[in-house]
């Protein structure tokens, strides 16, 4: 029997398999269009009872103590956990991301409502001196962060349950409310997180999930309702959403070209080790994603070959194989759009050193070799399994190549170099910097986010959470 997902409205389910008040949409298999499950989408309708049923549940909600909502964010970390085995397999299904990457992302899922529990503990009112000021004599600042109210939240299809959690559990931790919208890519993977937060015990209203049409979504945006928007997604979708908000806080997380720098003093077995798996795992799905590979000439030539090697190495098949880590990309339709991509970059002048045959969806890792800046894949998120190397004489040519792309979120840089690394931390316009690491690499509790058109604000559990509320002073 496959799958159905309900909507979650005011902690009801609404739109089971017999409900024909409202849409169904059926999901399929990105590997062979087998269906997987059906879902339930809503409409307007059911998306303004949603932001009403959050707006109303916020000031009840937030007056819960704070032992309450770690209580609850465990309760949801533990229940991840009990089913990751089953979830990681429905997204194996769902988004053709490989079990073994699945399994990790719910690992992170639950340590990422666990983080927001954690952090809690010392999410504690302020105390600034006034003795600097002659007129301060005997009084304190005190300042108190005010969660800023429902929180419409916007998720993507490639890591449903982490990036979901990472919207839900900073926002559950400091007091505000939720809507959250999935990717009809991967709603039943959305929706079966939402099952669980509800299961934990959350209030009812406090979070809600509505699946349906980007119109209505932007409607629901503007309804006053709505405090603030955390959006991740594509750069076109982010900033035009971000227009309709007006003068209410937002957050976007968007696209990205992530560059690794390895240096002449690189471990170059260790950076390929890393790098693989960082620009070929889930067929390049990632944001940070490793797509440009810029390395130091005196190593360049013995990098491309065991790169190239590692590559060929890389299993790319059926997602529920444990051995794979490049499974089907999100869609045929996508397959094609890259294919087309790399071969107007060969005629654009780079070279093809590896390229396999596509099957349907399924896309073997791609290596291209001096690819322009001027094409497609040299200045625009890829989104696939493909990945180009060059070669740099200085690190001033690097840092430069690097400045140029109009994107930033993480850059890796393989060097034992500590003046490199601190003028890369200095001078690269990107969010992070990885040292001797992929740049795909993340941690759940550091600051998350891109410059330039690859976003506004920042994630990451403790960023979120200021981002959510806002100081208040009192003195005294």
């Amino acid at each position: 029997m496959s799958r159905h997902e309900e909507m979650l409205i005011n902690g009801t389910f609404v739109g089971g398999p017999c409900d024909q008040a409202v849409g169904k949409e059926i999901a399929r298999s990105p590997l062979d269009g087998h269906v997987v499950g059906t879902y339930a989408e809503g409409g307007w309708s059911e998306l303004r009872t949603s932001i009403l049923s959050a707006a109303d549940a916020f000031p009840l909600y937030r007056q819960t103590s704070v032992a309450e909502r770690q209580r609850l964010l465990r309760e949801i970390a533990a229940r991840v956990r009990d089913r990751r085995t089953e979830l990681s397999e429905l997204m194996a299904d769902e988004i053709g991301k490989p079990v073994t990457l699945g399994l990790a992302e719910l690992d992170r899922c639950a340590f990422t409502f666990e983080l927001a529990a954690a952090a809690l503990n010392d999410w504690n009112d302020e105390v600034r001196s006034t003795d600097y000021d002659p007129r301060g004599k005997g009084r304190q600042i005190f300042v108190r962060r005010r969660p800023v109210g429902v929180v419409f939240g916007i998720v993507p299809y490639n890591w449903p349950f982490n990036l979901t959690a990472h919207k839900v559990a900073p926002a559950l931790a400091v007091g505000c409310t939720m809507v959250i919208k999935p990717s009809p890519q991967a709603a039943l993977s959305t929706m079966a997180l939402g099952r669980i937060i509800h299961e934990s015990g959350c209030p009812h209203g406090a979070v809600n999930v509505w699946a349906g049409s980007p119109r209505s979504a932007e409607k629901g945006l503007m309804m006053p309702e709505v405090n603030m928007l955390s959006f991740t997604g594509s750069p076109a979708v982010g900033w035009a959403l971000k227009e309709k908000m007006g003068r209410r806080p937002v957050v976007l997380e968007l696209g990205g070209d992530a560059f690794a720098l390895v240096g002449p003093d690189a471990d170059l077995d260790d950076a390929v080790a890393k790098l693989v798996p960082g620009a070929f795992a889930y067929a390049g799905q990632i944001c940070i994603s490793v797509q440009h590979i810029l390395v130091h000439e005196s190593v360049y030539a013995a990098f491309r070959d065991k790169f190239l090697a590692a590559a060929k190495q890389v299993r790319t098949g059926e997602p529920r194989v444990a051995a794979v880590i490049c499974g089907p990309m999100i869609s045929e339709e996508a397959a094609k759009k890259l294919e087309d991509k790399v071969e107007v970059a060969e005629m654009l002048g780079a070279t093809i050193l590896l390229r396999g045959e596509r099957q349907r969806a399924l896309v073997p890792p791609i290596v291209l070799e001096n690819v322009p800046e001027s094409c497609d894949l040299g200045c625009e998120e890829a989104f696939g399994p493909v990945c180009d190397l060059a070669p740099f004489t200085t690190w001033d040519e690097a840092f430069a190549r690097v400045n140029r792309s109009k994107y930033g979120i993480q850059a890796g840089l393989f060097s034992h170099d500590p003046s490199v690394i601190e003028r890369a931390w200095d001078e690269l316009e990107v969010g992070g910097i990885v040292v001797n690491d992929s740049p795909s690499l993340r941690f759940d509790a550091s600051p998350y986010g891109g410059v330039k058109e690859s976003g506004w604000g920042r994630e990451g559990i403790r960023e979120a959470m200021l981002s959510m509320t806002e100081p208040v002073a009192k003195i005294e």
